[in-house]
């Protein structure tokens, strides 16, 4: 029985991925680095420090990678207060209500440092819903390792098969599958190039994890 969801926050809660691409562009930019589209979709899922990491790997980067994850958080900071293009995603503000009145204990597990988060949520006044926030930031491992799903799960004191995630990036699903939690795909217009292979089911929009409906279809394939 389903009883917790995690939920991940960028491309599933708030859109804000167009934020995050022109900051970090604007840091590729301020740092004078050319990231081609395939490699910065390769991004999608992970923490700022660990994106940052690679990046400074992959073009051999004298600067420290806290470095590049200072200027492109100066640069999101920015776009945050001042950018038009924040919103939550479609129907997810009716599902949260929905899961928060049946009883389901929420918890969001992203990639997002605390202080994204709490932006996120003091902005959309999602704080009432929620019983724990958890960033990928504040971690050892990234995803696609399954340790913040799993410390997500075990904050909500159910047994992982009574929890769900709702994922819409490759790395999450993977770590969604690593922790060997129910996932269900969110595919969306904000989650291209992304794989839901390991998903256990797919869905293109909230309305589809209604409380009565993702009940039947968790517990049929559970």
């Amino acid at each position: 029985m389903l009883k917790a969801v995690l939920f991940d926050m960028d491309g599933v809660i708030v859109d804000t991925e167009p934020l995050h691409r022109k900051a970090y562009y604007q840091m590729f930019n301020d740092v004078n680095i050319d990231v081609d589209d395939a490699l910065y979709e390769s991004f999608t899922g992970q923490s700022t420090i660990n994106i940052c990491k690679r990046l400074v790997d992959h073009f051999n980067l004298e600067m420290a990678p806290e470095s590049l994850v200072s200027i492109k958080r100066k640069h999101f900071t920015y776009l945050f207060e001042n950018d038009s293009d924040l919103t939550l995603i479609e129907g997810v503000l009716e599902r949260i209500k929905d899961y928060h009145a049946n009883g389901l204990k929420l918890v969001v597990a992203s990639s997002a440092s605390m202080p994204n988060i709490n932006r996120i949520f003091d902005r959309f006044e999602l704080n009432q819903f929620f019983s724990g926030k958890f960033s990928g930031a504040d971690l050892e491992k990234s995803k696609p390792h399954p340790e913040i799903f799993i410390k997500a799960a075990e904050h909500t004191g159910f047994h992982k098969s009574e929890c769900m995630i709702i994922e819409d990036s490759t790395n999450g699903i993977k770590a969604a599958h690593a922790a060997g939690i129910f996932c269900a795909g969110f595919k969306s217009e904000h989650s291209s190039g992304q794989d839901y292979t390991l998903a256990n089911v797919i869905v293109s929009s909230f309305e589809e994890l209604s409380f009565l409906n993702q009940k039947l279809f968790f517990n049929e394939t559970t």
